[in-house]
């Protein structure tokens, strides 16, 4: 399975050690792939992508991510696995107390970075990368929602992960921030990084194409919707 960023082959998602989600999933996404998992409200997306996170377990069935076998990852190995993962979720999870620089700086610290050259160096980076103005001394709640988003990603990217996971990005921003964000999405696949993107807008799917997983009954297809 080390040709792919992330494969799962006859997996079954479940929470609390009980409740089966979603039966025999089979998805693969190599670098640079650009796909969707779509699906209705409390279909199990969301679980699905806990579930390659390592936030829920993975006990019958394979599945890999960035090189970890999912099967029997070690406790100790999940921030390891996690660091090559940027998350982007729908409600920000920034850091409201303090300015968007220390919310990059925090994720940096975290993650061993101590160099303070080389972090200032890294945040101008990303904060290019997503094509934001001079906004590191503001507070989130200064920024606008489609900004805020593009902080998340950035923030994604700080530790240059192998895979996005992004969980109904676009839910709480209007069609044309939204399609702003889409297209930042789909230029990060292009550069080699393959994103995951967990949506119910179909008219983003349309403008924006990609391979598409569709969860329905508990089952996951891959999908062709538009043709």
């Amino acid at each position: 399975m080390d040709k792919h960023v992330v494969q799962l082959i006859d997996a079954f998602v479940i929470q609390d050690n009980l409740l089966r989600v979603l039966s025999n999933v089979n998805l693969a996404l190599q670098a640079g792939e650009f796909a969707y998992i779509i699906g209705k409200t409390g279909s199990g997306k969301s679980s699905l992508l806990k579930t390659l996170y390592a936030d829920l377990s993975l006990k019958e069935g394979e599945g890999e991510v960035a090189g970890y076998k999912l099967t029997d990852i070690k406790k100790e190995d999940v921030p390891m696995l996690r660091r090559k993962i940027g998350m982007v979720f729908q409600d920000f999870s920034l850091l409201y107390d303090r300015s968007i620089k220390k919310n990059l700086e925090f994720v940096l610290h975290a993650t061993d970075w101590k160099d303070k050259k080389a972090v200032a160096k890294r945040i101008d980076q990303v904060i290019d990368s997503v094509s934001l103005p001079k906004i590191l001394d503001k507070k989130p709640h200064q920024l606008s929602g489609g900004e805020q988003q593009r902080v998340v990603i950035a923030r994604a990217l700080l530790n240059s992960p192998q895979l996005i996971l992004a969980d109904e990005p676009t839910g709480n921003l209007d069609p044309e921030v939204s399609d702003e964000i889409l297209e930042l999405l789909h230029n990060i696949a292009t550069n080699g990084t393959a994103v995951l993107m967990a949506t119910h807008d179909y008219r983003l799917i349309n403008k924006y194409p990609g391979t598409v997983y569709k969860i329905e009954n508990g089952v996951v297809d891959q999908t062709s919707l538009f043709g």
